[in-house]
């Protein structure tokens, strides 16, 4: 388990909350885990029709920590088992996924919401990945869905160039479905989530 993500219910909402605002909501290895077991035990639970990803007021993830992976990498650890378990999970769930953004949402904060069913994001919300900075390969299958979902020049921007997408940028290139206000944010994030859940599942 990782105290830094919360999972709870709302009715028929799993809630799966990153908690972890003094480190922007970096996401380690122990955090994965927890998200990838949440979306896993949804499947298997009739109780829940969908889940939703939330993070902090003006942060919802500011990607991987780096930290946590240097150390792992020194230690001579897997590196991979717990994210590969969640961007399975992500990819594969058979429940709804929707994810509420309100601040900053960068490298996987971005690339995990291409594989959500709705993304709702406040007007602070912002997404940028650091992929090429770090010399890195974009995340989460996102060179190939990007380009699918957002068309291959919005695509490159946001992967390769690292601009900055604004919240209406996103619904633009149809990484967000909409945005709603901030000032009653969760609460209609989590109405959309509550509207998903009471659909017939079949």
């Amino acid at each position: 388990m990782s105290e830094f993500i919360e999972i709870d219910r709302d009715g028929m909402v799993q809630l799966i909350r990153i908690n972890r605002p003094d480190k922007k909501n970096a996401l380690t290895r122990s955090m994965y885990k927890v998200m990838a077991n949440a979306l896993v035990e949804a499947d298997e639970d009739d109780q829940i029709r969908c889940s939703l990803i939330l993070g902090q007021p003006e942060i919802f993830s500011a990607g991987n920590d780096i930290m946590d992976f240097m150390q792992a990498a020194q230690g001579g650890d897997d590196l991979g088992h717990d994210v590969i378990a969640f961007l399975r999970a992500i990819i594969t769930t058979q429940k709804p996924l929707l994810a509420g953004v309100d601040g900053m949402a960068i490298g996987i904060g971005s690339t995990m919401l291409m594989h959500c069913d709705v993304v709702l994001a406040s007007p602070r919300a912002y997404f940028k990945t650091p992929f090429l900075d770090l010399g890195l390969l974009p995340e989460a299958g996102s060179s190939l869905v990007g380009p699918e979902l957002m068309g291959y020049k919005r695509a490159f921007a946001l992967l390769a160039m690292g601009e900055k997408f604004s919240p209406q940028d996103a619904v633009d290139c149809g990484l967000v479905s909409r945005i709603v206000s901030d000032n009653d944010f969760e609460n209609q994030v989590l109405a959309t989530a509550r509207q998903v859940a009471e659909r017939p599942p079949e």
